[in-house]
């Protein structure tokens, strides 16, 4: 049995055995209400793995040409040094970011900063992306594993009644890149209204209509099905304002009573994340991710070889550098560019629109879009380490860093 607070498990079987992509289908068929309602299996024991090595104090002073070691391991005793407010003590261990004072100066020292993890987390309807929320209603951040340093920040937001797909880094510049407005990074979503929309209203919505907070307009919208009054849409739009998509068709006069993300970017909900769980990004994800934003390379600190899932320095050209063949860098970078119209865009130059070539459809092909697979791959990962029959601990996956949910 669990409770609110415990972290959801990824079970196996919610994975399909062909490892397709999440299609726009499913959400309308029913089939992927259907994989939700399994019920995951019951936690194992966990098994915290230690976090990667820190440098020690008197070491990186020593490198930064202070002294020798014994001198700095001196005067820590002497009570000399201090890091982030706090008289140090010889063998401490500091991270990036962190401020070490010598008879109360600064001292710059070079540390590599750690490379960016990211989780993507299936956030249900009921959940605030808030850290901190004045009603204290269940929040997203509950769920997560415990940062080193630092906090885990949401790339964008999706309001109370939203469920889907949010992203979360521990990387301030990857998050800014995501959700910067410059970058037009299209979000694509799922949505059930009230009554069909005419003709005329879909265009108005292609157009742009008026909202408190300025015009508002759709990349494109396709009909999704449905039964009776319910209708199913899919669109796209390429920024995320507060209840933007429902106030949207609240302005043409339907009501919104169900509104899921699938897509976000060049990443997609992964196929078989249940609702309240998360996996994270395992090193070709997150290659692939910040090589989409744009983002350099990051240095790799050589202390020998970290798991895949904290790994997350992209290689060149947004290429694997782990075990298994190479993968290009997605196509779905193109969106990224305001100035670039992909192939085979839809209306408003939408990339995941039904083009004649080029560009795929996100929601009918996995061809170049990030982590459509990525628990199935994980599930094939841990039956390579001999846990075939063991579902992903902790809520997540994509390799051997397991933490609490939270």
């Amino acid at each position: 049995m669990t409770t609110p607070d415990t972290p959801r498990q990824l079970p196996v079987e919610a994975v399909p055995a062909d490892d397709s992509a999440l299609q726009f289908d499913d959400v309308v068929s029913g089939v992927f209400d259907a994989e939700q309602e399994t019920e995951p299996a019951a936690p194992t024991k966990r098994v915290l793995a230690p976090e990667a090595e820190s440098p020690k104090l008197h070491k990186v002073l020593a490198q930064a040409g202070m002294g020798s070691r014994l001198e700095m391991e001196q005067l820590i005793l002497e009570g000399r040094i201090s890091v982030n407010g706090e008289p140090a003590h010889v063998g401490q261990r500091i991270q990036f970011g962190d401020v070490i004072k010598v008879n109360g100066k600064p001292v710059r020292v070079r540390m590599t900063p750690p490379p960016p993890r990211v989780l993507a987390y299936h956030k249900p309807a009921g959940e605030v992306v808030s850290h901190d929320d004045p009603q204290n209603r269940p929040t997203v951040f509950r769920r997560l594993p415990r940062l080193q340093s630092g906090k885990w920040q949401s790339v964008g937001r999706l309001d109370l009644n939203t469920e889907g797909l949010l992203l979360l880094t521990s990387s301030g510049e990857l998050a800014n890149r995501l959700m910067h407005p410059r970058f037009g990074l299209q979000r694509e979503y799922a949505v059930r209204v009230l009554g069909a929309l005419s003709k005329e209203e879909k265009q108005r919505l292609l157009d742009g209509v008026n909202l408190d907070d300025g015009p508002a307009q759709f990349a494109s919208i396709e009909d999704g099905g449905g039964e009776g009054a319910n209708c199913w849409y899919r669109v796209t739009i390429a920024e995320g304002r507060n209840r933007e998509v429902r106030r949207m068709f609240e302005a043409v006069g339907h009501a919104v009573s169900r509104l899921i993300r699938i897509r976000y970017g060049a990443m997609m909900l992964p196929r078989g994340l249940k609702r309240g769980a998360w996996i994270e990004l395992d090193e070709r994800d997150i290659a692939r991710l910040t090589a989409a934003a744009g983002m350099l390379p990051a240095a790799e600190p050589s202390r020998g070889p970290r798991p895949a899932a904290t790994r997350g320095s992209p290689s060149r050209g947004g290429q694997r550098t782990g075990r298994g063949p190479a993968r290009p860098a997605p196509s779905a970078a193109a969106p990224l560019d305001p100035g670039r119209k992909p192939r085979g865009a839809g209306p408003g130059g939408n990339a995941a629109g039904k083009g004649s070539g080029g560009q795929p459809d996100p929601m009918k092909t996995s061809v170049g879009y990030i982590g459509h697979d990525a628990v199935a791959r994980q599930r094939k990962a841990d039956a390579t380490r001999g846990k075939g029959a063991q579902p992903p601990r902790g809520g997540q996956g994509g390799g051997k860093r397991r933490g609490p949910g939270r």
